[in-house]
């Protein structure tokens, strides 16, 4: 027994330990899908109060602000909000917003009851005078966020049997086109050990889809509580570990509008991105039971082949998988200028996205501690 707590020991203390970042990471995520955040987006303060929760967490871990001004990085876009009345029922049954239906975000308000015509098997239309109504039917309601207000109404509808022959459409929903809304990238860094020349970057975007109406909102875990998480696990890991070269944490906002803040952040000017080393972008980090797709894998062939041996030297996660170049997240924007970057994602597992059940607790974090093990592995390599 006293033989075997001693090899227990040593491994502890002879690596680098994560034990206690599934902890850690319940927090966080716990917090930012929480109602205080309400989705993290545009309605009741959301993305403020999740911002300095965040900011909060860098100065506890002994980062240092990246701007002269300190963390934030403000930059303004126009949004399309629903803060007030949500409500729709079929032929007189209610729905549950979030739950059965959501709204198509460049829609505009609109109030009335209406006839409808079916227009094919999952389109109905009211051709009202002022703002055409279409309700669409879908097997998987995946909510978004528009920066213009269109001049109709669409509504998405969880398919349902009885939705087979709709007549009637009692509406009353409220939209504002909120104009140059506040949004701050968060920027921090900690010194590196040899160089401050060169860079390494860590990013992840903190916003999500915000709410509509007064009482629902898109909590956001795995998209993406999950990767910010990450982030903050990254600059706990590196104030004890202090690294090779300097390392930026990038908490992006915008992202769900259209990758805005990244593109501000590599315009602004506020770096210069020839100096980063790497670029790892984090989202979508709370799954693995199917290992991790890593985008932009297929194009840098020596960073991709480090990272598999890597995984084959550790017995980490279950398979790399490589793709090409995707817009698909703040990645994007750093590579288009030339920068060598990773965007890594775990694949399996939960499925809920851009809905109302992507939620904290559905979360199993299987594979979390093996991507924190690979990530700062591959970075001490490069």
């Amino acid at each position: 027994m006293r033989f075997g707590l001693l090899l227990a020991f040593l491994f502890l203390f002879s690596n680098p330990s994560f034990s206690q970042d599934t902890v850690y990471a319940r927090q966080v995520i716990k917090f930012l899908t929480s109602k205080k955040c309400y989705g993290r987006g545009y309605l009741k303060n959301g993305l403020k109060v999740a911002a300095r929760y965040i900011v909060d967490e860098l100065k506890l871990q002994n980062t240092e602000p990246l701007l002269a001004s300190g963390y934030y990085q403000l930059f303004r876009f126009n949004v399309n909000t629903f803060p007030g009345k949500v409500k729709l029922k079929i032929d007189g049954k209610k729905l549950t917003p979030g739950s059965d239906f959501i709204i198509s975000p460049e829609s505009r308000g609109i109030n009335g009851t209406f006839s409808v015509q079916k227009k094919d098997s999952v389109t109905y239309l009211s051709q009202t005078k002022e703002t055409p109504l279409l309700l669409q039917l879908k097997k998987k309601l995946t909510a978004s966020v528009a920066q213009e207000a269109a001049d109709y109404c669409q509504i998405e509808v969880l398919t349902k049997s009885d939705y087979a022959n709709i007549r009637s459409v009692e509406v009353n929903i409220e939209n504002k086109l909120v104009k140059d809304f506040p949004n701050n990238n968060l920027c921090a860094f900690i010194p590196g050990k040899y160089n401050n020349d060169s860079m390494i970057v860590f990013s992840a975007h903190y916003d999500h889809l915000g709410g509509i109406g007064k009482r629902t909102f898109f909590p956001g875990g795995n998209d993406n509580a999950s990767g910010v998480s990450v982030l903050l696990n990254l600059a706990k890991y590196y104030k004890t570990h202090p690294p090779k070269y300097k390392t930026l944490f990038l908490f992006f906002a915008g992202e769900e509008a259209g990758l805005v803040g990244s593109h501000y952040f590599t315009k602004s000017n506020t770096i210069d991105l020839k100096k980063i080393k790497f670029l790892i972008n984090l989202d979508l980090l709370a799954t693995g039971d199917d290992g991790i797709m890593v985008v932009n894998g297929t194009i840098h062939e020596k960073e991709i082949a480090l990272l598999t041996n890597i995984n084959t030297e550790q017995q980490l996660v279950k398979e790399i998988k490589k793709r090409g170049k995707a817009k698909n997240s703040d990645h994007y924007w750093f590579s288009e200028a030339g920068v060598p970057c990773f965007f890594i994602y775990t694949l399996g597992g939960v499925t809920y996205y851009h809905d109302v059940l992507d939620k904290a607790e559905t979360l199993p974090l299987s594979d979390y501690t093996d991507v924190m093990k690979l990530i700062t592995s591959f970075v001490e390599r490069l």
